[in-house]
């Protein structure tokens, strides 16, 4: 979108994000991490992440136009999509959501876990590349993703930074309508491991308990 900003009586042309589909997680953490700050300052804060316009600029420019660029912001916020996207491409290449969070394994979980209490604003791309990973097969709407760990998640966080922020936030409100069920099955998940470990310590012992030394 084209700003058009009159200065000392010149007038340059500026380019303001024309969609909430251009911004990427990258800017959307710039965002977040500046909520802390004054009403004025959070105003300067966004128009400078979502505009070229100069943050010096951004300070002379009138309440009118700061205020008619704010709603323009804040009418593309509410034009966005709220559907998760199970499917998205980040670089020309495809990652699907975690298809079943009930199967989710320990790792995993430990990773989220870890992302959330380290700070969600610093940790989205982190959290990103766990429940969004490489799709390795696709067929008729259904989808197998990468295993767990077999790739580099610190350089898929990495390139999740240019993921959409829209895609992210439909991820984060699909994840926490989960949250009371992932911490009811986790407990469960635990459980079942254990006693999995538990049967084949059992069964090891009793295969070995009958050699004895000639």
């Amino acid at each position: 979108m084209r700003l058009q900003i009159n200065k000392d009586g010149k007038e340059s042309v500026y380019t303001l994000i024309n969609s909430w589909n251009d911004v990427t997680l990258e800017k959307w953490v710039r965002l977040i991490n500046n909520k802390n700050e004054s009403k004025s300052e959070e105003a300067i804060h966004t128009i400078n992440v979502l505009s070229d316009i100069p943050r010096k600029l951004v300070k002379e420019l009138g309440i009118n136009d700061v205020a008619n660029i704010l709603q323009r912001i804040s009418k593309m916020q509410e034009e966005t999509s709220s559907k998760l996207k199970k499917i998205i491409k980040v670089n020309d290449i495809e990652y699907g959501f975690h298809p079943n969070l009930e199967e989710i394994t320990l790792g995993e979980y430990a990773d989220i876990e870890m992302s959330l209490k380290n700070g969600i604003e610093t940790n989205l791309p982190k959290l990103m590349a766990v429940l969004y990973r490489p799709i390795i097969e696709k067929d008729e709407g259904s989808y197998s993703i990468e295993a767990y760990g077999v790739s580099d998640m610190r350089m898929r966080a990495k390139k999740f930074e240019k993921m959409k922020a829209e895609d992210v936030n439909n991820a984060l409100v699909f994840f926490w309508t989960l949250g009371k069920e992932l911490s009811m099955i986790l407990p469960q998940y635990l459980m079942e491991r254990s006693q999995e470990i538990l049967n084949k310590v059992q069964m090891n012992n009793s295969q070995t308990s009958g050699v004895g030394l000639g």
